[in-house]
């Protein structure tokens, strides 16, 4: 079992602030990966959801659940520089109860299949060891475009 701290991390995945949501990696192996999300009242969603009672939205729940996945899928690549992983799909979300600042949410995914280029994981985000999500998510394995496309606005 191997542990991965925020510098580690930022090796393996392409994200950054503020779309980081992986802060700790507590457990991997070739089959389970737990990963650490410490929710702060600074965290920019706040602001707009919902300012009188923050919640994190649990879109960015499923997709810390995905980032935690997207860990294990690239930890384990030679050329992983040169790949991405992509969410090719969500099933099952569940919802429990809201996650709020100050909450350490606890990711665990666990796979399910995995083939060459896609994976299947189910995962459970916890607080305090109770269940606040859950989902199955797929992730497709791509290579990063040689040029980033850029967007203009007129």
């Amino acid at each position: 079992m191997a542990e991965l701290d925020i510098v580690e991390i930022r090796k393996i995945l392409p994200h950054r602030y503020p779309m980081l949501l992986v802060d700790r990696i507590v457990e991997l192996d070739q089959q389970r990966v737990v990963g650490i999300k410490n929710v702060t009242a600074n965290e920019p969603f706040f602001e707009g959801h919902f300012p009188d009672f923050p919640v994190m939205p649990g879109v960015l729940i499923v997709e810390a659940m995905a980032q935690v996945a997207g860990v294990l899928v690239l930890r384990h690549l030679e050329d992983r520089d040169k790949k991405l992983v992509l969410l090719a799909s969500i099933e099952q979300a569940k919802f429990r109860r809201p996650v709020l600042p100050g909450d350490q949410l606890r990711i665990e995914m666990v796979v399910d299949r995995w083939k060459a280029t896609v994976a299947k994981m189910h995962g459970v985000a916890t607080v305090n060891g109770q269940v606040v999500a859950e989902a199955t998510v797929m992730c497709k394995l791509a290579e990063k475009p040689a040029e980033v496309p850029r967007v203009t606005v007129p």
